[in-house]
């Protein structure tokens, strides 16, 4: 049996930033293409698949209309139809779970509603993820907050006013593990509304671990995230981007995943531990870069060394001009020829 997948020991500052393939709705409402994202996404190495969960009639009135995005990606119709035809059972959400646990992954899931929330609680969900559109919802966050389970909260559309409640509501990260992401709630988002700036903003006034989902188009901002202190990144995923379906275009192939794993780790790498010091790579170059103390003109055995006698050349296999300072004002112990290297045995300390 596969072990449980514990999302607080692998998110947070110091660690590999958390990579989660957002599933959503990618499946169609196909369970056997839901099981196919979680491999697709394994193989581009995401940490975690994210599907979602709800009941249409608890989520939707039958009169509400779809957003823009979904009228140009799925045509005109109501929001109702639409998602009933992407609901996933209980069952096929547990064998989802099992799936991702299986590859060593964690399966996450977005519930939209109080039943939904009921059934991940008995198939045994490892952390929940609030969508924006719930960011306000101060109930239903007091419903998960009643979970004890990590959550992880979107707060797309949100001022940073409008997050203060939610995160009370979850228990303001002391009573349970807390991460919020920065997001901007739109389908592709451009990347001039990325604001990623505001992750600062959020770690700075809650003191919780910030992420970042990123709906920009193919790689997107997401590296750049990293390297402003983003522990978790979130990007919608599809098999295929020509699938019809409200999401799909807005996503990353596979490709496109692959690609963004890839870019996050370079720019990990590239963040390095911080501490300042000649990189591996750089350290042959010190003696050919660098450079010596080397005698202007020459100067003679007892001689008061000037600054006028020195200069600074290549290579650097002699005294640094570090030392500049300290040999001015000794005398040289023998005759040094101009253009000679400085050394300790020419000097009479």
């Amino acid at each position: 049996m596969a072990k449980r997948f514990d999302i607080t020991a692998r998110v947070g500052k110091c660690k590999p930033c958390f990579l989660i393939a957002e599933a959503g709705v990618n499946h169609n409402g196909s369970p056997e293409l839901a099981h196919k994202l979680i491999d697709s996404a394994h193989q581009a190495g995401a940490d975690a698949v994210k599907f979602q969960a709800f009941v249409t009639e608890e989520l939707v009135t039958i009169r509400a209309a779809k957003a823009v995005y979904q009228t140009v990606t799925t045509g005109l119709g109501d929001q109702f139809a639409m998602l009933k035809a992407l609901e996933l059972s209980g069952e096929e959400q547990a064998s989802l779970l099992t799936h991702c646990e299986s590859l060593g992954m964690a399966y996450l899931c977005t519930p939209y509603d109080q039943p939904s929330i009921e059934m991940l609680e008995r198939i045994g969900v490892c952390a929940y993820k609030v969508a924006s559109t719930d960011t306000d919802n101060i109930p239903f966050l007091r419903l998960l907050a009643g979970t004890g389970r990590p959550v992880i909260l979107s707060t797309g559309l949100a001022s940073l006013a409008e997050v203060e409640p939610s995160v009370e509501a979850l228990g303001g990260g002391y009573s349970q593990w807390l991460a919020l992401l920065h997001c901007t709630s739109e389908y592709p988002a451009p990347p001039e509304d990325s604001n990623l700036r505001a992750m600062e903003t959020l770690h700075r006034a809650f003191g919780l671990p910030v992420g970042f989902s990123d709906h920009t188009e193919g790689v997107g901002v997401a590296p750049l995230a990293v390297a402003l202190g983003a522990v978790i990144i979130e990007k919608h995923f599809t098999l295929d981007r020509a699938m019809v379906g409200p999401d799909h275009l807005a996503s990353v192939d596979f490709a496109g995943l692959s690609a963004l794993v890839a870019e996050v780790r370079k720019a990990e790498r590239a963040l390095g531990n911080g501490i300042k010091r000649p990189a591996p790579s750089e350290v042959g170059n010190r003696v050919n870069m660098r450079k010596s103390l080397v005698a202007r003109s020459p100067i003679r055995a007892g001689q008061v060394i000037e600054s006028a006698h020195l200069t600074c050349k290549r290579p650097a296999d002699g005294l640094p001009p570090l030392w500049f300072d300290r040999v001015v004002g000794q005398r040289a112990a023998r005759d040094i020829g101009a253009d000679e290297q400085i050394s300790l045995g020419a000097i009479a300390w």
